[in-house]
């Protein structure tokens, strides 16, 4: 016989379910710390990369990283639209990080984004208006993302911002792609006169079908009258997710890295009292002819069953915070962006794959020391 039969494994699981249930317990919490912060990752990136889109072009000042460092003068983005016919529409746009209170206590940075009507024909259907009604132009009024709604003060129906010391009244709550539910929305010309800003942050354009990129990019930068630098939606995005889902994943990895240590050990000390209970049973695994490699791949199949149902155990447990929603500082902008846990394959692919290393390694040495024990050593022992 080459193998352990695997009915054997399972029933030594449940023959001592103290041991079983603290091991499977151990490796759930480890994997549900590591799979949730990968869950606010995950939720954080794709929010902005997986809605970014293609046909849609950002035009910031050449050496920029971002639209908060940005800067154009009107003139400038008059003749950015006018000598790019690439562009279908248009829309010149200003960003500031404003400073407001939160509902619960504390101040975050709130993005603030003048905008021109054009903007909203560029993002079409992906804007949607949930209550009130649209902001109308030239009026002192604000149109705010349903997400600020329940965390930053002022920010429902008819009630009053002030920016600088110019009231904006609030007409309208939004709904839309990306991180435009964290923003305040007013007209571009009325913000730039309350915040005393004359420039623009970055022009948003919709490109017209079949236009290169890469040769619009390179042809901007190397404008000599206005250099500017130029990414598809989906890019800019991304670049803008980078700072913080890195760190988001080396907390997770090193919170991980900690309690593995720790379900490892426990998975050990699981299995060796296993081996050392059943040392009566190796022996006559080995009389019936059993090899020391079978013997090995059975204990180690056994700590990889641990691992497994410590997977399942954590991703369980990770159920319960898809769609929570959260906020937190965007290192690249300096402002607060609301956005939810989501529980991805990704984020469940490599939970189950960190449990079933956790099982592994916590069975490796009992398997090693379960495989050298000989029929006459085993049977004597017991």
């Amino acid at each position: 016989m080459a193998h352990v039969p695997f009915a054997y494994n399972l029933r030594s699981l449940f023959a001592r379910p103290a041991s079983t249930v603290l091991t499977v317990l151990g490796i759930g919490a480890t994997v549900a710390v590591l799979g949730g912060m990968l869950c606010l990752q995950q939720g954080f990136a794709t929010l902005l990369v997986e809605r970014g889109r293609a046909d849609l072009a950002v035009v910031l000042r050449q050496g920029a990283t971002s639209e908060g460092e940005s800067g154009f003068s009107r003139e400038r983005v008059d003749y950015l639209v006018k000598s790019t016919p690439e562009f279908e529409v248009a829309a010149a746009e200003l960003y500031l990080a404003v400073r407001r209170a939160k509902v619960d206590g504390g101040e975050v940075n709130v993005p603030l984004r003048g905008v021109q009507e054009a903007t909203f024909a560029i993002h079409g259907d992906d804007l949607q208006v949930v209550a009130g009604r649209k902001l109308q132009f030239g009026a002192d009024e604000v149109m705010v993302g349903e997400s600020l709604t329940d965390r930053i003060r002022d920010c429902r129906i008819d009630d009053v911002l002030v920016f600088n010391t110019t009231p904006f009244r609030v007409v309208g709550i939004m709904r839309g792609r990306g991180a435009m539910n964290s923003e305040v929305w007013g007209d571009v010309n009325r913000m730039q006169e309350a915040l005393q800003r004359p420039s623009f942050s970055r022009v948003l354009a919709k490109v017209r079908p079949g236009t290169d990129f890469a040769a619009l990019a390179k042809r901007m930068e190397g404008d000599e009258r206005v250099p500017a630098k130029v990414q598809d939606e989906r890019d800019y995005l991304q670049g803008q997710t980078m700072a913080l889902s890195v760190a988001l994943s080396l907390v997770g990895i090193f919170l991980g890295l900690v309690m593995g240590i720790g379900a490892v050990f426990t998975g050990v000390n699981a299995m060796l009292s296993a081996v050392a209970s059943r040392t009566h049973e190796i022996g006559v695994l080995r009389a019936l002819g059993f090899r020391s490699g079978a013997i090995f791949a059975s204990f180690l199949l056994e700590a990889a069953l641990l691992g497994l149902l410590g997977g399942a155990v954590g991703c369980l447990l990770l159920v319960p915070l898809n769609g929570i929603q959260t906020g937190t500082m965007n290192f690249q902008t300096f402002s607060e962006i609301v956005f939810g846990f989501r529980v991805t394959p990704f984020v469940v692919g490599v939970s189950v794959g960190v449990a079933l290393l956790l099982g592994l390694l916590g069975g490796a040495l009992p398997a090693w020391r379960a495989s050298r024990l000989s029929a006459t050593q085993a049977l004597r022992r017991a």
